[in-house]
Protein backbone atom coordinates (compact mmCIF):
# COMPACT_ATOMS: atom_id res chain seq x y z
CA UNK A 1 0.00 0.00 0.00
CA UNK A 2 1.32 3.37 -1.01
CA UNK A 3 0.15 5.07 2.16
CA UNK A 4 2.80 3.32 4.23
CA UNK A 5 5.54 4.73 1.98
CA UNK A 6 4.61 8.34 2.84
CA UNK A 7 7.45 10.18 4.53
CA UNK A 8 7.65 13.67 5.90
CA UNK A 9 10.58 16.00 5.57
CA UNK A 10 13.05 16.54 8.33
CA UNK A 11 11.68 19.28 10.68
CA UNK A 12 15.12 20.94 10.90
CA UNK A 13 15.23 21.16 7.12
CA UNK A 14 11.77 22.74 7.06
CA UNK A 15 12.80 25.22 9.74
CA UNK A 16 15.93 26.19 7.81
CA UNK A 17 13.92 26.60 4.59
CA UNK A 18 11.38 28.79 6.37
CA UNK A 19 14.12 30.88 7.99
CA UNK A 20 15.78 31.54 4.62
CA UNK A 21 12.43 32.47 3.07
CA UNK A 22 11.51 34.80 5.94
CA UNK A 23 14.95 36.38 5.79
CA UNK A 24 14.60 37.06 2.04
CA UNK A 25 11.17 38.55 2.58
CA UNK A 26 12.43 40.75 5.43
CA UNK A 27 15.26 42.04 3.22
CA UNK A 28 12.77 42.79 0.43
CA UNK A 29 10.49 44.66 2.85
CA UNK A 30 13.50 46.70 4.02
CA UNK A 31 14.47 47.53 0.43
CA UNK A 32 10.94 48.65 -0.39
CA UNK A 33 10.75 50.73 2.79
CA UNK A 34 14.06 52.39 1.87
CA UNK A 35 12.78 53.15 -1.65
CA UNK A 36 9.66 54.77 -0.21
CA UNK A 37 11.74 56.78 2.25
CA UNK A 38 14.03 58.12 -0.48
CA UNK A 39 11.10 59.08 -2.69
CA UNK A 40 9.28 60.68 0.23
CA UNK A 41 12.32 62.74 1.23
CA UNK A 42 12.73 64.10 -2.29
CA UNK A 43 9.04 64.93 -2.55
CA UNK A 44 9.04 66.66 0.84
CA UNK A 45 12.00 68.81 -0.23
CA UNK A 46 10.25 69.83 -3.46
CA UNK A 47 7.00 70.37 -1.55
CA UNK A 48 8.66 72.83 0.84
CA UNK A 49 10.22 74.65 -2.09
CA UNK A 50 6.92 74.87 -3.99
CA UNK A 51 4.98 76.10 -0.96
CA UNK A 52 7.61 78.75 -0.27
CA UNK A 53 7.60 79.89 -3.90
CA UNK A 54 3.79 80.00 -3.93
CA UNK A 55 3.68 82.03 -0.71
CA UNK A 56 6.12 84.62 -2.07
CA UNK A 57 4.26 84.84 -5.37
CA UNK A 58 0.91 85.29 -3.67
CA UNK A 59 2.37 88.04 -1.51
CA UNK A 60 3.86 89.73 -4.57
CA UNK A 61 0.54 89.45 -6.44
CA UNK A 62 -1.29 90.99 -3.50
CA UNK A 63 1.19 93.88 -3.56
CA UNK A 64 0.69 94.29 -7.35
CA UNK A 65 4.37 93.81 -7.98
CA UNK A 66 4.23 91.02 -10.55
CA UNK A 67 2.95 90.22 -14.01
CA UNK A 68 -0.07 88.12 -15.02
CA UNK A 69 2.32 85.23 -15.67
CA UNK A 70 2.79 85.01 -11.94
CA UNK A 71 -0.88 84.09 -11.52
CA UNK A 72 -0.34 81.20 -13.91
CA UNK A 73 2.74 80.19 -11.96
CA UNK A 74 0.75 80.20 -8.68
CA UNK A 75 -1.87 77.96 -10.29
CA UNK A 76 0.86 75.58 -11.49
CA UNK A 77 2.46 75.54 -8.06
CA UNK A 78 -0.92 74.92 -6.41
CA UNK A 79 -1.58 71.95 -8.68
CA UNK A 80 1.91 70.60 -7.97
CA UNK A 81 1.44 71.01 -4.22
CA UNK A 82 -1.89 69.17 -4.32
CA UNK A 83 -0.42 66.33 -6.40
CA UNK A 84 2.56 66.13 -4.07
CA UNK A 85 0.29 65.91 -1.01
CA UNK A 86 -1.62 63.06 -2.63
CA UNK A 87 1.57 61.22 -3.49
CA UNK A 88 3.00 61.71 0.01
CA UNK A 89 -0.21 60.32 1.50
CA UNK A 90 -0.08 57.30 -0.80
CA UNK A 91 3.57 56.67 0.08
CA UNK A 92 2.67 56.84 3.77
CA UNK A 93 -0.05 54.24 3.22
CA UNK A 94 2.44 52.01 1.38
CA UNK A 95 4.91 52.32 4.26
CA UNK A 96 2.15 51.47 6.72
CA UNK A 97 1.23 48.33 4.79
CA UNK A 98 4.87 47.27 4.68
CA UNK A 99 5.08 47.72 8.45
CA UNK A 100 2.00 45.54 8.85
CA UNK A 101 3.62 42.91 6.60
CA UNK A 102 6.77 43.13 8.71
CA UNK A 103 4.73 42.47 11.86
CA UNK A 104 2.99 39.52 10.23
CA UNK A 105 6.33 38.16 9.05
CA UNK A 106 7.75 38.41 12.55
CA UNK A 107 4.74 36.57 13.91
CA UNK A 108 5.05 33.82 11.29
CA UNK A 109 8.76 33.43 11.96
CA UNK A 110 8.07 33.10 15.68
CA UNK A 111 5.42 30.42 15.08
CA UNK A 112 7.68 28.49 12.71
CA UNK A 113 10.19 27.79 15.48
Amino acid sequence: MAIFNFRIRNPERDEATDARRFDRLARLLNELTDEISVEKSGLERRYRSATTDAAFLVEAIENDGVSDRSNDRVEDLTASIINCERRLEFLSRQASVLNEFRGTLTELARKAR
